[in-house]
């Protein structure tokens, strides 16, 4: 596995039913053209070779920093960890090869331009779960069909469901449609909007070989909702195999079940 450093980091907006919606951000995306039921198009929140605040690794297994302005919001995810395929200059391939928990931390910031304006403010303003499952393929038929993804924030020693517990086949582009899709965007999302050139953006990181994905949050519980994070709350992301029954048990115990991804980071 390539240091994830050296990983472009990018992720996808609107893949689930009602999170753009929860988090205030539809209106954000009133100009952008998109298929009934595709996502709105891909951001970056980490360039390695950028000479903006994007350049910061944003990425820890243990903490979230939260800015003083802004209001935080946890975006629990399924990251993948994926090699790019390049001929002449135009991405040809994704190669999916491991999966884990994801917690795309956001601020709902009035007057942002770009989706990744409220993504990266630094060291510790993302997590993502030190535990990476090898993919055995990325389409139907394969271990991924059986996962789950749930998320969690403890305050004052209460566990409060922050995002909707849904199985991943649950997101509305997956599998083959979703890596279509994303080679598309790759190649031809242009800079309207809240969205970016990602063309532009591969040539001006001299064209990764291998990107971090996170493929979009969750619709939300009531209190994840309706909270913020605060400093002090513990937040939970985590993808389990469906079988193990309960997670909420597990979460509470402090348990990571066997074939799971956790995230667990202390907010500051």
């Amino acid at each position: 596995m390539v240091d994830l450093t050296q990983c472009i980091g990018l992720g996808v907006a609107g893949n689930f039913a009602r999170h753009l919606e929860q988090a205030g951000e539809i209106t954000d995306f009133l100009h952008i053209k998109a298929k009934e039921g595709a996502p709105k198009g891909i951001f970056p929140f980490y360039l390695p070779k950028s000479d903006s605040f994007l350049n910061v690794f944003p990425l820890s297994h243990q903490h979230q920093v939260i800015p003083d302005d802004g209001n935080p919001q946890v975006e629990p995810e399924v990251a993948l960890y994926c090699e790019l395929i390049y001929q002449e200059g135009k991405v040809t391939g994704i190669n999916p090869l491991k999966f884990a928990a994801f917690n795309d931390c956001t601020i709902r910031k009035e007057g942002a331009k770009k989706i990744s304006e409220k993504k990266n403010w630094g060291e510790q303003s993302k997590g993502v779960s030190a535990t990476w499952i090898d993919l055995d393929k990325f389409s139907l038929g394969g271990k991924l069909d059986e996962y789950h993804l749930a998320s969690f924030v403890k305050r004052d020693g209460q566990l409060h469901p922050y995002g909707v517990d849904t199985e991943v086949l649950g997101y509305s582009y997956f599998y083959d449609i979703l890596l279509e899709w994303l080679v598309e965007k790759l190649n031809s999302q242009q800079d309207v909007g809240p969205l970016e050139d990602f063309a532009q953006i591969l040539k001006d990181n001299h064209f990764p070989s291998h990107a971090i994905i996170s493929i979009g949050a969750t619709a939300y519980e009531t209190f994840g909702e309706q909270n913020y994070l605060q400093s002090g709350d513990e937040i939970t992301v985590i993808v389990y195999p469906k079988h193990i029954g309960n997670i909420r048990e597990y979460v509470e115990r402090g348990e990571q079940p066997e074939g799971a991804s956790a995230l667990v980071q202390i907010v500051a």
